[in-house]
């Protein structure tokens, strides 16, 4: 394990529009509801378990996953006193847009104000804000925007980059990113509607090439790609975070201010997987000037690019240890 440490070694640093309840399951001895709550754009879905009177730890899948990635977690966190709540990004599961008429954007501004809206709508404070790929992106967004009820942040799996289309690309990660330049073509926007789920194993097993997933895990995954928004929101991500689509005017202003490289204001644990093959290892590396209350990085040398599923445990671990026990 390698650690980065920043701040004398990491120092402690809306409106609720109403919740239903859709149906309860069981993982492991923890009885898991499912709900969904209404912010300005969207009927988030949403997965809760654990103590009600727990302090809230929201975990945000990443892209292509859904919220059963943090299962493996679950019962080292319910243990430590969380209440863990997993919504389901726009696109994925039953989240659905409330206006037909929505931009179906992917924008790192869109999936940020959604979070922030979602932690509004739910009415949450003191909130342990777990994000993986896409949703440590989205949690980077709130912790430098919308930090008032964030108590801190782990990052797993993407670094804090900034919203320049511009911004200097070494071949090595051009290289890893093949997948983001495909879609800006007929063919790659073809394969995202009409062939998600062979696209999907493809990149899950070569992200992480000393992972050996099973296959009904990627299936239950991928039965939440079948949402009709998700090729739209995935094409609309890569386009515009190359510069090769416009965004959605409506996160103007927030995009403007992520070009500015703003800074994250709640202390924050990056986790990264030594052996990822996607968001590859250095561009996590050295951003201390980009985090005002504290940085640590943590990676997991033996690790790809899941690991909240290829290993739960030293997720938890990081994750309890980033600041002992919740209050």
């Amino acid at each position: 394990m390698i650690f980065e440490w920043s701040l004398d070694a990491y120092r402690n640093g809306g409106i609720s529009l109403g919740i239903e309840s859709r149906s309860t399951e069981r993982i492991g001895a923890d009885l898991t509801e499912s709900r969904t709550t209404t912010t300005p754009d969207l009927e988030v879905a949403y997965e809760i378990s654990g103590r009600a009177d727990g302090q809230p730890l929201v975990a945000v899948h990443g892209w292509p996953d859904d919220p059963h990635c943090w299962d493996g977690l679950l019962p080292r966190l319910h243990e430590a006193g969380y209440r863990v709540i997993r919504p389901y990004l726009r696109g994925f599961g039953t989240t659905r847009f409330r206006d037909s008429q929505k931009m179906r954007s992917g924008q790192i501004a869109a999936l940020g104000k959604d979070l922030a809206d979602l932690l509004d709508s739910l009415d949450l404070s003191d909130v342990v804000l777990v994000g993986h790929d896409w949703g440590a992106r989205a949690a980077y967004v709130v912790g430098a925007l919308f930090p008032q009820r964030v108590e801190r942040i782990v990052a797993i799996s993407a670094g804090y980059a900034t919203g320049r289309a511009d911004a200097p690309l070494d071949w090595e990660l051009a290289h890893a990113y093949w997948y983001e330049w495909f879609v800006a073509t007929e063919r790659g926007r073809h394969a995202m509607r009409v062939h998600r789920r062979s696209f999907c194993q493809y990149l899950w097993a070569t992200w992480s090439p000393s992972w050996v997933f099973d296959e009904a895990e990627f299936q239950q995954a991928a039965s939440t790609w079948d949402n009709d928004d998700w090729p739209l929101v995935t094409v609309h991500a890569y386009l515009h975070r190359w510069g090769e689509a416009d965004g959605d005017p409506a996160y103007e202003q927030i995009e403007q201010r992520l070009a500015e490289s703003v800074p994250v204001l709640r202390p924050t644990l990056v986790i990264h997987g030594g052996q990822d093959a996607d968001n590859l290892p250095h561009t996590t590396a050295g951003q201390q000037h980009l985090f005002r209350a504290g940085y640590r990085r943590l990676v997991l040398e033996d690790i790809g690019h899941f690991p909240p599923r290829e290993a739960p445990g030293l997720v938890a671990d990081a994750i309890l240890s980033s600041r002992g026990s919740p209050r």
